[in-house]
């Protein structure tokens, strides 16, 4: 990738351009990337939301699922991570640290910010965690 390629693919996450932010409010399966124990990617499938004001996107999960357990796992500073979404030429990679919250409040927000983009309410789930994701970096082409 050439200097010019890169430069047009960094944006700055709290500070998108209108077709990244656009790309974002549209209803796309993305995947979540956690580094596992030992290193390795782990990769699902998942619903993002992406609040550029607050600079966070926002991951609803299983309290017991491998994704939550990874992040968990990296400790009080949380784990290094990366969100993306992919639509033909167009792609969009949020990447910062994912803590896992368990407020409720913030977990219901979470939830609401979900049924606004993908136009559903995730069905009741009383074991349902937030992993928070404060983000440090955003590349793409919306």
């Amino acid at each position: 990738m050439t200097t010019s390629t890169q430069a047009r693919a960094a944006l700055d996450p709290r500070r998108p351009d209108e077709a990244y932010l656009s790309f974002w409010r549209e209803r796309h399966l993305c995947t979540l990337t956690t580094p596992r124990p030992d290193g390795s990617p782990h990769l699902v499938p998942v619903g993002v939301t992406y609040d550029p004001e607050a600079g966070v996107a926002r991951v609803i999960a299983n309290r017991s699922s491998r994704k939550v357990r990874n992040v968990l796992a990296a400790g009080p500073e949380g784990a290094r991570v990366a969100v993306c979404q992919v639509d033909g030429r167009r792609w969009a990679t949020l990447e910062g640290r994912a803590l896992v919250r368990t407020q409720a409040e913030l977990i219901e927000d979470a939830v609401v910010r979900y049924a606004e983009r993908y136009g559903r309410v995730p069905r009741r789930n009383p074991d349902r965690v937030l992993i928070e994701i404060a983000l440090e970096r955003a590349m793409g082409k919306g």
